[in-house]
């Protein structure tokens, strides 16, 4: 299983003029927006023109797809929404609520809404065809910097620079609950395709995920050596791909809960990264002014076909960081690879391979733990160079006090 990066040709590597890029991919298409106040449309199509969208009268903080794609919505530091066409033309029309800068943008599955999030400190919702600002929540006491609806459209995830991501309900409008361990602001936040679970990145160089049926703390990860900037669930809900300021992108393996790949490219913060709809490519986008994209082989296995042919039970939250019961998205064989996934539909598994997956799952295991045993010596070597530092300080503090 391999990422290669793609090629700097026309149809996979683009170059910005601005010093920061926010994507979001279609299954045709990949928007993006930047600091020069304009958005870019590219055709992932060979020969396909890109288009130049004007109309923002500030950089341009976040843009998103309707379900359709036959609208795209963005967000700007001018403090308003635009929902564009997004064709030749390029009309748009402008929404105003916001008494500062816009920083996320969302449609509901259904397309008949999006919600948005912005440095006034609250959580807007709207009507797409009314074209009308429909309410606001109001708890996070410090910028919002995203909220997204879950997949049924039935709630709506926010992440705030005061440290907490807060679940709302959509038809009652009360916060249903606040997650407070991040220890630093949250950048980031969307729900798994179930819709049962939510992963949340940080300023604190960590990435968790929460059960919003339990509000239990499934998953954290800390893999990144600076800021995680933004995050994206793979459509089969089994991969989580970040990017963060370390300049890296991280693949995880959620079912099990540990590191694929680090992913190098960019030359500076990587700021944005999103999946296609159908889970074959990936873009990022960063302070390098660049967008690239990177073709997975994820979807290698046809998954509702391998669940029509045999349905796993449903697993529980363990030690070792599974999702629980996320059964509907889990592919039978839970920690082999793709290809005997793939076997294993048509032939029964024999004794040599369940024993290959098991070691593979150790050898998994032994990996997370190397992780960990690295980072509890740095910060014991941390801890030494302290205590040796205060030690030298109460030397000389003596040295001093002696007639």
């Amino acid at each position: 299983m391999t990422f290669p990066c793609c090629p700097p040709c026309p149809s996979s590597w683009w170059r910005l003029q601005p010093a920061r890029a926010e994507g979001h991919m279609s299954t045709l298409a990949s928007a993006s927006g930047s600091m020069d106040s304009c958005l870019m449309v590219w055709h992932m199509k060979p020969q396909s023109r890109a288009y130049r969208f004007a109309g923002h009268k500030d950089a341009v903080t976040c843009v998103n797809f309707s379900p359709s794609g036959h609208l795209l919505a963005s967000g700007s530091r001018d403090k308003t929404v635009r929902i564009w066409v997004p064709n030749v033309k390029g009309e748009s029309t402008v929404f105003r609520a916001h008494t500062a800068t816009v920083r996320s943008v969302h449609f509901c599955s259904d397309g008949q809404s999006f919600v948005t999030a912005s440095d006034d400190k609250t959580v807007k919702v709207w009507s797409t065809h009314r074209q009308k600002f429909l309410f606001s929540l109001s708890q996070h006491i410090n910028w919002v910097r995203c909220a997204k609806f879950s997949p049924d459209g039935r709630l709506i995830v926010s992440a705030s620079d005061d440290k907490t991501v807060k679940l709302w309900d959509k038809t009652s409008r009360e916060c249903v609950h606040s997650y407070c361990e991040h220890g630093g602001f949250v950048t980031y936040v969307d729900f798994h395709p179930s819709g049962t679970c939510i992963a949340a990145a940080g300023m604190d160089n960590t990435v968790k995920v929460w059960d919003v049926r339990t509000h239990r703390l499934l998953q954290h990860y800390q893999l990144h050596s600076a800021a995680v900037n933004a995050l994206s669930f793979h459509p089969s809900g089994n991969y989580l791909v970040t990017a963060s300021s370390d300049s890296t992108l991280k693949i995880l393996d959620l079912m099990e809960g540990r590191l694929l790949y680090t992913l190098h490219g960019h030359q500076g913060p990587a700021t944005t990264v999103a999946f296609s709809r159908t889970g074959e490519y990936f873009a990022s986008g960063g302070s390098d002014e660049q967008v690239m994209v990177w073709k997975s082989n994820f979807d290698v296995v046809d998954y509702g076909e391998v669940l029509r042919k045999q349905r796993p039970p449903a697993t529980r939250a363990s030690s070792s960081g599974t999702l629980p019961e996320v059964d509907p998205l889990v592919p039978p064989g839970r920690g082999r690879s793709q290809e005997s996934m793939q076997s294993q539909s048509q032939e029964p598994v024999s004794m040599p391979q369940s024993l290959t997956s098991t070691l593979e799952h150790i050898v998994g295991q032994l990996d997370v733990l190397t992780q960990t045993v690295s980072i509890l010596e740095q910060r014991l070597t941390l801890t030494e160079d302290k205590l040796k530092q205060c030690l030298e300080n109460q030397q000389l503090i003596m040295q001093r006090t002696t007639p």
